[in-house]
């Protein structure tokens, strides 16, 4: 894996330069550094909308941002990683961008895997704020904790349910359930880790 620190950074001027770049080295990057406009600069026309659905038609995904200049940021985009999760917002951006003609090939090779592998699917109930069946038994055998997580604030709970559906061990998903209930019922807050897309 390449250090971040060493990904090329880029500065197309449009959305269009931006998709033949990605034409031309999406099989290839390991990712890039790309420069995209704040809303109301003069320096380039390239929104982080226009980037980001470039970015998926390719099969790429955005992740790190951080501040260029006053009139732009660098945003950091990549090859989706096999079994990375599709958001709901993503997925909106796929049909909208099938439905245009849009997809190139590798979005829609990214997109038929994640299908295959359930990447596609497994934020759906996050997304809706259902808990999964294994968290919803442990919270229903604990009242406090079942009031406690309820009453949380929507974004909250969508935080809690991605950091427990993000688990990639059942240890691990064990160990992320137990906590979340046990601050559920000790009206305490937990501090999972990203959040959610």
């Amino acid at each position: 894996m390449t250090p971040l620190a060493d990904l090329s950074f880029i500065e197309p001027a449009d959305r269009r330069q931006w998709r033949a770049w990605l034409e031309a080295n999406h099989a290839d990057s390991p990712g890039v550094w790309l420069a995209v406009g704040k809303k109301g600069n003069t320096v380039t026309t390239l929104t982080y909308q226009a980037a980001v659905e470039e970015a998926v038609c390719f099969g790429w995904i955005d992740s790190v941002v951080n501040r260029l200049d006053e009139a732009r940021f660098k945003q950091l985009m990549t090859p989706r990683r096999p079994g990375s999760v599709w958001a709901q917002n993503n997925k909106e951006r796929v049909a909208r961008l099938a439905e245009q003609g849009l997809l190139a090939p590798g979005g829609l090779a990214a997109v038929a895997a994640a299908k295959a592998d359930g990447s596609w699917t497994i934020l759906d109930e996050v997304e809706t704020l259902v808990a999964p069946a294994d968290l919803a038994a442990v919270l229903a055998g604990n009242p406090g904790a079942e009031h406690g997580f309820a009453a949380l604030p929507p974004s909250t709970r969508k935080q809690l349910l991605y950091w427990v559906a993000s688990a990639k061990r059942p240890v691990t998903r064990e160990k992320r359930i137990a906590e979340v209930v046990a601050a559920a019922a000790e009206n305490r807050p937990v501090r999972p880790g990203p959040a959610a897309p």
